[in-house]
């Protein structure tokens, strides 16, 4: 007779994991509390899929992980973007690397990895049970029963990928599991400041970011949007201090450099351009590596007239200027949940879980991954290789 699965969640782990399950051994259910699955899938990337990144050395690659990067280090050990991309290539879904390292279907379309795995299941003979929730799981003497809105479910093993909504975290701490609470990674700066007002899309291609208070800079690309600053470089800090920054409230100083020039630097480059072009205007005179819309406000913020001649800039106002440029700071008053890429730090206790076959070590015959677990990463198709990874190892196991 085949054992029973239940697989709680019909996001990217849970499914990864129904498809390597082997179909001889298992009967198998995925529940799913929305009226559709893979719905994280779907929308990643702008609709495209973010489906991994092109990182394929474990010691590298944890190092995208603010929380769970010592425990990945053994399951990408075992399955890394590498083989993600060979298990798609095999069921002839094509993925593609692009020039910042990021993965993703040669269609372009997030569909593909979304019929990919529907193919998988439908093949399989395997279920998808959908607008079911999922209430209370409770241990029977060698079994689980899982009590939904749409009647109860038996299992002999449950594997749980729910990600990591308040009310799923309650289920497995009334089994016993302890979990640390949730709050949003990967959100971007809301910022009132007239540098920044009549700037939504411009973009800098290298600056830099820190939060002095927390001691902690980062760089990479820069965004203005219309609430504020957004880009790898802040989604980046906001993955590395998510809870310390929902400790401050989301009010704090950060300090940026739209030229990624030192002040140094930057006051020899503008001396230097003041040498050679002394009757240049200000206005013709986009000195840095900046838009002319940027450099334009700029201008206007430091009170300078575009009209002014360089040789005629006085050191108090170039110094201004350049102030704005290397080492504006700027009061954050709140965060935007990066629409993309909803993410969370926090889940459950990464001591609670064997990560050989990311089995609980609380409950028998009881599986955890995805976000329900405190792992999460900076954005770039990181988040999905854990998914993937861990499912993987928990299929290995079960079909033994």
């Amino acid at each position: 007779m085949k054992k029973k699965i239940i697989v709680v969640g019909g996001g990217a782990a849970g499914f990864f994991c129904a498809a390597n399950l082997d179909e001889k051994k298992y009967e198998v259910k995925i529940l799913e509390q929305n009226s559709d699955v893979l719905q994280k899938v779907k929308i990643s990337g702008g609709g495209r899929c973010n489906v991994t990144h092109a990182c394929f050395d474990p010691r590298d690659l944890v190092k995208f992980y603010p929380r769970g990067n010592k425990e990945l280090l053994s399951v990408f050990s075992k399955f890394q973007p590498g083989d993600t991309m060979e298990w798609f290539a095999n069921r002839n879904v094509p993925l593609k690397i692009e020039n910042d390292n990021r993965i993703f279907p040669e269609s372009n379309s997030s569909q593909s990895i979304i019929n990919c795995f529907k193919k998988q299941i439908q093949e399989k003979n395997f279920e998808i049970v959908t607008k079911t929730t999922v209430r209370e799981i409770q241990k029977t003497e060698n079994q689980y029963l899982a009590k939904t809105n749409n009647g109860d479910f038996i299992a002999d093993y449950i594997i749980y990928t729910t990600g990591s909504s308040p009310k799923s975290l309650k289920i497995l701490e009334n089994l016993g599991h302890k979990t640390v609470p949730a709050v949003p990674s990967l959100f971007t700066f809301n910022i009132h400041d007239e540098l920044l007002n009549e700037l939504p899309g411009t973009s800098f291609e290298w600056a830099e970011v820190s939060i002095p208070k927390l001691k902690i800079e980062e760089s990479g690309p820069l965004l203005i949007t219309h609430w504020g600053l957004s880009g790898p470089a802040i989604l980046k800090i906001s993955a590395w201090k998510a809870r310390e920054l929902c400790d401050l409230n989301y009010q704090f100083e950060i300090k940026v450099n739209f030229s990624a020039e030192t002040i140094e630097d930057a006051e020899i480059i503008f001396a230097e351009f003041k040498q050679h072009h002394p009757k240049k205007t200000m206005g013709q005179s986009k000195i840095f590596n900046v838009t002319q819309r940027f450099w334009n406000q700029l201008l206007a913020v430091s009170g300078i007239n575009p009209e002014k001649q360089v040789a005629q800039i006085s050191q108090k106002e170039m110094r201004s200027l350049l102030d704005q440029l290397c080492r504006k700071t700027f009061k954050v008053e709140g965060k935007s949940t990066f629409k993309d890429e909803f993410v969370t730090a926090g889940g459950v206790e990464l001591k609670e879980i064997n990560f050989k076959n990311m089995s609980s070590k609380i409950l028998e015959n009881f599986y955890i991954a995805g976000e329900v677990l405190n792992i999460d990463a900076v954005t770039g198709g990181f988040n999905f290789q854990a998914c993937w990874s861990e499912a993987w190892l928990m299929a290995e196991d079960l079909n033994g």
